[in-house]
């Protein structure tokens, strides 16, 4: 399998497992502090894998003008998203709030489509369309009478909104160091909440409850993040996210076997939409003759067709190694992905 499709399953699984163990903590930690320290354990667990990783602080690498992408997704994606989140499952079970979640990868792909111009090839837009009328179905049957969880669905949904503008806001530097970006992301939406939580009298859980939040943190926010910005570079925005829609599955199956939750008919029939959707996604194939530009950059690597550059005099590193290279204009045929090598017009 395509190391960027496990990285993007590898996303889904953590943050999707995580999602059930945010309901369970909403229970026990006000919204915005809990919104806060998740990404706070995501923040710190990161920039210390970082800081040992690099023996010490380096430069971050990322270039001035990718700054403002940047502080957009975390605005959006760690400050906004997680406490609306956090606020929706209160409302609503993390079941229904785990399918729910599906809906980020449409938003994030008409977002890509319709604002940065990925292409939109017809199999992803009907596993899009699948994942919608899965969506409506979670409507129509989750308590529909319940003003309370038609706000909780609500929340939910504009998390969502609110996810889809950092994933592609997080696409334009997807070629940084993706521990920096996840670690930097976490470090300053979860000040943000933590600190605007406290300010508003809320108090801090007591250190078991303050322990699992950080971890959970750093597993379902953190790592998932480091493994979705790599995916990120390898499959383009629109992609991604189809690939993490997966995570609803991961999270309502740990919702109803671990914690017991009842299911309705229209659950499993939102669950069998949703399920055509990914799976249209999961075996799309992109093959046409395109043109590479021009360009230079830094990333990860290893000489493959796209790499042919020559190196300092003395080099011997055999396999994956990053530098700035320079990549030659050519014209060529194969499967791929609108990644950072291929984000041409169709």
């Amino acid at each position: 399998m395509n190391r960027d499709i496990v990285y993007a399953l590898g996303a889904a699984a953590l943050f999707g497992a995580s999602t059930p163990l945010a309901k369970w903590l909403a229970g026990e930690i006000p919204p915005v502090l809990l919104a806060g320290l998740l990404y706070l354990g995501s923040g710190l667990g990161l920039t210390l894998t970082r800081l040992v990783r690099d023996g010490g602080f380096k430069a971050s690498g990322l270039a001035k003008n990718d700054w403002p992408w940047l502080l957009g997704a975390i605005f959006f994606g760690g400050v906004l998203g997680p406490v609306a989140l956090m606020y929706g499952l209160i409302a609503s079970s993390a079941a229904t709030a785990s399918l729910l979640l599906n809906l980020e990868a449409v938003l994030t792909a008409l977002m890509a489509w319709l604002v940065f111009k990925e292409n939109a090839d017809r199999r992803i837009v009907w596993g899009m369309l699948a994942i919608v009328a899965g969506g409506l179905a979670l409507g129509w049957q989750a308590d529909a009478g319940s003003p309370s969880s038609a706000r909780g669905a609500a929340l939910v949904a504009l998390a969502c909104l609110c996810w889809a503008i950092d994933n592609n806001l997080t696409r334009k530097v997807s070629a940084s160091d993706a521990l920096f970006v996840a670690g930097t992301k976490g470090l300053m939406a979860g000040a943000v909440n933590t600190a605007l939580a406290l300010g508003m009298g809320a108090a801090l859980p007591n250190m078991p409850i303050l322990g699992a939040t950080l971890v959970a943190g750093l597993l379902g926010y953190g790592i998932s993040l480091v493994l979705f910005v790599l995916a990120l570079r390898g499959l383009g925005a629109a992609r991604t996210g189809a690939y993490f829609s997966t995570a609803p599955f991961i999270g309502a199956a740990v919702a109803v076997v671990v914690f017991s939750e009842a299911t309705s008919l229209g659950f499993w029939i939102a669950a069998a939409l949703m399920a055509v959707g990914v799976w249209l996604h999961l075996t799309e194939n992109h093959w046409h003759e395109h043109v590479h530009e021009e360009m230079e950059h830094e990333h990860e690597h290893s000489h493959d067709e796209h790499h042919q550059h020559e190196h300092e005099p003395g080099w011997r590193g055999p396999g994956r190694h990053s530098h700035r290279h320079k990549h030659a204009a050519m014209t060529h045929s194969h499967p791929h992905y609108p990644d950072i090598h291929h984000r041409h017009v169709h």
